[in-house]
Formats: structure tokens, C-alpha cells, sequence
């Protein structure tokens, strides 16, 4: 079994011996199957980073949308400016991809069973990919979500795949599982372990642990933060800040 593998086998038996409640999603790579209630909205401004190999990938500020449109129904969008440079390439800011998606939870859960969910997205190429800022052709994630609580706990897990049919890159798995607990009604805290196989022809994917949480200033308001770093594969860099807002 390759070492990334069995990376992500490992987390899933490590969180599979925990549990845990909330939800998941930004800040963490991890998402979930919950949907946000039907006729009600979420909001997200924040900025995320990617740096790997001498080079970076910062979206920010972006905004990200969603809307409870039908019971178990999301919609889903995200807009960015994103910022690249470094490895050889001229720094360039400007429009990034434009992400589009629904959420669907086909199944609620119960004392025996996880609730359940698809998540397909679609990432629309309004960046300018001759200055790196966008990937030039719309490509997929295809991912199922599932969780489980217990008491102030929460786990999240699944996995998918990545369907890229643009120059240079690649069809790739994916999957991950994140922990989450709530310290009294303002204070979140949790770890994930996310891996993903090559998504281009020049890497060899990579496995990283993410850690953070989110601080409820009030009952629309939350700030949110993690920061993590590859522990097999290729070496990444990654972090997250953003304000949530729901209304």
C-alpha cells in the first residue's frame, strides 16, 4: 500500500474510534451533509492559502453563499479573487474560478445511522488561466459526506473524486475525516486528517493535518480559523480565516 494510503486509512480508524458533533466544512477541507434550513442563508468572507513547492495560491477576499432553497437543499457559491506567484510563475491577482454547487441530504440521522449527503460542485473557469488565476476549463467534485454526533462531539468523513479534463491535469480521489467538540456555546475546536492523489501530471498528491475551530462572537456571527501542513506527499502549507454569517 502506498504511504498516502495508508495515511488515510489510518484516519479513518482514528476518528471511526471517536465522535462528535457540529458542522463541517470551511475551515476545514472536510465538509458535511447538512444542508442549511430551508429558506435560510449563510455567508462566508475569508481568505484561504495554499503554498507548496516555492510557490503560493491565496483566494481572498472571497465570498461564499449558501441558501436553504428546498427542505435537505442547498445551493452554493463561492467567489473569489485569488492571488498566485512564486515557483517560476509572475505573481498575478485578479477573478478566480467561480465555484457552484448543491447539497443534498438523502438521509437524516438517527441513533443507529449517520445523516447523509452529496455535495457535486462545479468549478467555473472566470479566471485567467494564462496568468495561473483559473484552470481554463470547468472541472468537477463529485464527493458524498456523511456524520455522526454524540453529545458535544462530532466526526465528519467521506470522499470523492475530482474530475479535471483541462492540459496538464488530472482525474484524482480524495477523502476526509475531522473531529469537532464544542467547549461551552462560543468555543470550537477540532482536527482533521484530508488526503488527495495527484491532481496534476507533475505532483504525486498528498496527505495534511488540519487544526482549528471557530469563536462565536454572537448569534450571527463567528469567526473562523485553521492552519495545517502535508505529513505525507507532496509538502503543503495550508490556512483558512474567515467571518461566518447566517441570518
Amino acid at each position: 500500500m502506498r504511504p498516502i494510503a495508508k495515511v488515510i486509512l489510518l484516519a479513518a480508524i482514528l476518528n471511526l474510534s471517536l465522535a462528535a458533533r457540529l458542522l463541517a466544512g470551511p475551515p476545514f477541507l472536510t465538509d458535511d451533509p447538512e444542508p442549511v434550513a430551508c429558506q435560510h442563508g449563510e455567508a462566508y468572507v475569508f481568505a484561504n492559502g495554499d503554498h507548496a513547492g516555492g510557490g503560493y495560491v491565496i483566494n481572498g477576499p472571497a465570498l461564499e453563499m449558501n441558501y436553504g432553497m428546498l427542505p435537505d437543499t442547498q445551493l452554493h457559491l463561492i467567489v473569489p479573487l485569488a492571488s498566485v506567484g512564486g515557483n517560476g510563475l509572475a505573481a498575478a491577482t485578479g477573478l478566480g474560478d467561480v465555484e457552484a454547487g448543491v447539497k443534498y441530504r438523502f438521509l437524516h440521522e438517527t441513533n443507529g445511522w449517520p445523516q447523509i449527503g452529496i455535495f457535486p460542485m462545479v468549478e467555473l473557469p472566470a479566471g485567467d488561466s494564462a496568468r495561473g488565476l483559473g484552470n481554463g476549463r470547468a472541472w468537477f467534485r463529485l464527493p458524498l459526506w456523511l456524520q455522526k454526533s454524540f453529545g458535544p462531539w462530532t466526526i465528519d468523513g467521506g470522499g470523492g473524486a475530482a474530475l479535471n479534463s483541462a492540459s496538464g491535469q488530472r482525474d484524482y480521489p480524495f477523502a476526509g475525516w475531522l473531529v469537532q467538540r464544542d467547549f461551552g456555546s462560543r468555543l470550537t475546536l477540532g482536527g482533521e486528517l484530508y488526503g488527495q492523489g495527484r491532481d496534476t501530471d507533475h505532483d504525486h498528491g498528498y496527505a495534511v493535518c488540519n487544526l482549528g475551530g471557530g469563536c462565536k462572537m454572537n448569534e450571527h456571527f463567528t469567526l473562523l480559523f485553521s492552519a495545517g501542513h502535508s505529513i505525507a506527499g507532496d509538502r503543503h502549507l495550508l490556512w483558512y480565516f474567515g467571518l461566518y454569517w447566517t441570518w
